[in-house]
């Protein structure tokens, strides 16, 4: 089961009917994915409750004053069955205009950051 991909599915579900916040299955990546998010200011907050087996990210919504989600919407580009790379030279013209997040040996990163930083790595989603 792909949880990135469960992770994206619930949040966009969770915006089309209005909820002001949404749980995931924790894992570290979802964890760091969620991270990269707010600090774009995508989503309000990002709270990790339980304990080992049970635990779940609490994520806080945005919305604008017309009720639209921040997130519009959520574009996974390397799948389970199709891994998507991309050197550090590429990623500009990969994240064309919209916000890219990529899994990179100096952990996940936006396609900014890695730039800067001037790695590579797995394409994990694309967000306008």
């Amino acid at each position: 089961m792909d949880t990135i991909a469960n992770m994206f599915t619930k949040i966009k579900n969770a915006q089309a009917v209005g909820k002001e916040t949404v749980t995931i299955d924790y894992s570290k990546l979802n964890k760091s994915i969620l991270d990269a998010f707010l600090k774009n200011k995508l989503i309000g907050a990002v709270d990790s409750k339980g304990k080992k087996d049970k635990k779940i990210i609490e994520v806080a919504l945005l919305y604008d004053k017309e009720g639209n989600g921040r997130i519009s919407g959520i574009e996974r580009v390397s799948k389970l069955s199709r891994r998507i790379y991309a050197p550090f030279k590429k990623i500009k013209r990969l994240s064309m205009g919209r916000l890219l997040i990529l899994s990179t040996p100096k952990g996940v990163l936006l396609g900014e950051e890695a730039i800067k930083e001037g790695v590579g790595g797995e394409v994990i989603c694309r967000v306008w």
